[in-house]
């Protein structure tokens, strides 16, 4: 990873960068500190913050969380994890590279290992950024992460494929101009078949790339064989923890009975899964 060897000591953020190094490394998104502790207690070696995921917990849709919120959620999970956290930067909470590398080391201070940036615009009329403009970006996260002396690991993100423009030549164009800006790792969410995902790591070789799985079109084995280096899940977990929760709150709602709730996570194994906290009192 880019000038790591140079940084001082900083054990999970250097911990993160060498599990890129080889085989495929499997980091699935939490959405509040609950369930990055519970993800960590499963072995997974590394996590990812979800924007979307997180929004929705909030009550908000994705991309409307104000940075300043942001920064308490990637401080809360960080601090909850018991492994590396790679954090969903969404756009950089800004358009201008000064003042996305402003906040990229805003974000670095939370304790994350990892942080992604991406090249969409949030306007359906034109939904990724200008291609100079998006890899000024890319080089300007790199010097905030580098100038703030903690080696963590810079993904950069083409959004084209989920924003209505899949076109794999122009992704692989951004993905080797962020690569070449100083991006440790390469990410075009919305790819999905053998031959799009290929053409994506032979392009951005030998750096690592990652794939999203928010479906069952894939294994993590298959995913290996291709080359692939990470695969995270977004906000798949959290609509699945969703599907669960509204598929109970509509038998009550509709129905009056119960039933769902008997496939309900018994309280006691929760109660185990976190760590002791004193105890509130009252007076």
């Amino acid at each position: 990873m880019s000038n790591a060897s140079t940084m001082p000591n900083h054990p999970r953020s250097l911990d993160f960068a060498r599990l890129h190094e080889g085989g495929c490394l499997v980091m699935p998104n939490a959405w509040d500190p609950g369930s990055a502790l519970l993800l960590g207690a499963l072995g997974f070696r590394a996590i990812a913050t979800t924007s979307s995921g997180f929004a929705w917990s909030r009550g908000r849709r994705d991309n409307h969380v104000p940075l300043e919120e942001m920064l308490v959620h990637l401080r809360d999970i960080a601090g909850a994890a018991s492994v590396p956290v790679n954090a969903d930067f969404e756009d950089g909470f800004a358009t201008a590279p000064d003042a996305v590398a402003l906040n990229v080391r805003r974000a670095v201070q939370t304790g994350i290992a990892g942080l992604s940036i991406e090249d969409s615009t949030g306007d359906a009329r034109h939904p990724l950024f200008e291609f100079a403009l998006a890899v000024e970006r890319v080089r300007a996260a790199r010097r905030a992460i580098d100038e703030g002396g903690t080696p963590v690991v810079l993904t950069a993100r083409s959004e084209g494929f989920i924003v209505g423009r899949p076109d794999l030549a122009e992704t692989v164009r951004r993905l080797e101009a962020f690569a070449e800006a100083g991006a440790d790792c390469l990410y075009a969410p919305g790819i999905r078949t053998p031959s799009e995902i290929s053409a994506v790591v032979r392009a951005v070789a030998p750096r690592p790339v990652n794939v999203l799985v928010g479906g069952d079109f894939t294994t993590v084995a298959a995913l290996a064989d291709l080359g692939v280096r990470r695969v995270s899940v977004g906000g798949a977990l959290a609509r699945v923890a969703w599907a669960g929760f509204l598929a109970a709150a509509r038998e009550i709602a509709e129905q009056g009975t119960f039933g769902r709730l008997s496939s309900a996570v018994p309280s006691a194994e929760l109660e185990r899964a976190f760590p002791d906290a004193a105890r509130r009192r009252f007076p």
